[in-house]
């Protein structure tokens, strides 16, 4: 089945932001003139979903009024957040049934549209999750070892080796059988490991994850010039 429904994980704090979040939300943190969350939907529109939802917790009436008159729903998580798995699972009312891609809205890309390539390698019958991951050495301004192991096949396995982009394709009915309820999609992700369903895809562009000041630097140089 085409996955034809985008959720948005909107709702962090963005403390490694220091100050610039102090009074705006991460999303609305502006890099080349744009707040980060109309990067990511500019990926998003390219592939005309049915539906897009926007998790919200941080200062969410920015967002909101931000994001008027776009068509996106939001899943109100401002009593508690909900981390990744606990907001996707809150948000299945307004996203419906079947597979959805997921995507963080604190980076900026350089190359193919990213749910496209997804699309093209997704196969609902092998597959519970098809990660979009990329090398360390296109993974702008990034210091970690790396989050996974991609094999032949396209099995994913933990350790060292590419980066994980937060953009991905995932199957929600495993999310009922979690009881917590604010969790990681890393639990999730751990019962599709040892089934042998959970498959990456590594992309063929360039990635910089802003998470910091020295981030937007970044991001805006990646977008500005051609051979970063």
């Amino acid at each position: 089945m085409r996955p034809d429904s985008v959720m948005l994980f909107a709702a962090g704090f963005g403390t490694r932001m220091g100050a610039l979040t102090s009074d705006t939300p991460k999303p609305m943190i502006r890099v080349a003139g744009r707040p980060l969350i109309d990067h990511a939907l500019e990926q998003v529109n390219a592939i005309q979903p049915k539906r897009i939802v926007a998790n919200l917790h941080y200062l969410p009436d920015q967002i909101r009024t931000h994001l008027d008159g776009q068509n996106i729903a939001f899943s109100d998580e401002t009593e508690t957040i909900l981390e990744t798995g606990g907001g996707l699972r809150a948000a299945l009312p307004l996203l419906g049934s079947g597979p959805v891609f997921t995507m963080n809205t604190d980076a900026v890309w350089r190359g193919p549209n990213p749910f496209k390539q997804l699309l093209a390698d997704w196969n609902p019958e092998l597959m519970d999750a098809l990660l979009l991951c990329i090398p360390r050495a296109n993974a702008v301004g990034h210091s970690g070892r790396g989050d996974f192991l991609l094999d032949r096949a396209g099995r994913l396995s933990r350790g060292p080796g590419l980066v994980y982009t937060g953009v991905q394709i995932v199957k929600t009915e495993g999310l009922g059988d979690i009881p917590q309820a604010a969790f990681s999609l890393n639990l999730l992700w751990d019962k599709m490991l040892t089934a042998g369903r959970l498959f990456g895809t590594s992309y063929r562009g360039k990635w910089c994850d802003v998470g910091s000041p020295h981030g937007m630097t970044l991001a805006e140089e990646l977008i500005g010039d051609p051979h970063v």
